[in-house]
């Protein structure tokens, strides 16, 4: 009996993580959400981490306060670089289009250079299927 209950817990809770991963990464039109930080009105760095390689062939930015984008530096699995120039005020909840990176990447981690209009501004990262 208690080997039954372990392992129907175990198979719940593993359909619970696979259900609540997809949810929080996969959105509507084959776009998932890479990562997301604070930038704050000093103009500094701010640097997202991706801690598995995820696979895309473009990026767009979603503003959760107004920020001035200035640029973003996405790095490759295979240490390669990419500068992508923004120059541009995001409002809030508004939203990027979609730059290119030239061909479906593994992305290893991402640097955004701006700041914010009040003292920090919340964006979301996202990459495209």
């Amino acid at each position: 009996m208690k080997l039954i209950l372990s392992r129907s817990m175990s198979n719940r809770a593993l359909l619970g993580s696979v259900l609540l991963l997809a949810a929080t990464t996969v959105h509507a039109g084959g776009q998932f959400t890479l990562g997301r930080t604070v930038l704050l009105d000093g103009g500094r760095v701010a640097t997202i981490p991706i801690p598995a390689c995820r696979m895309t062939d473009a990026i767009k930015i979603k503003a959760e306060r107004d920020v001035n984008i200035k640029r973003m530096v996405v790095t490759f699995n295979n240490g390669g670089k990419r500068t992508i120039n923004f120059n541009r005020e995001i409002s809030e909840n508004k939203e990027t289009e979609w730059r290119s990176l030239g061909s479906e990447r593994c992305v290893d981690s991402i640097k955004v250079y701006g700041s914010s209009e009040r003292s920090t501004g919340g964006i979301k990262v996202f990459g495209r299927n």
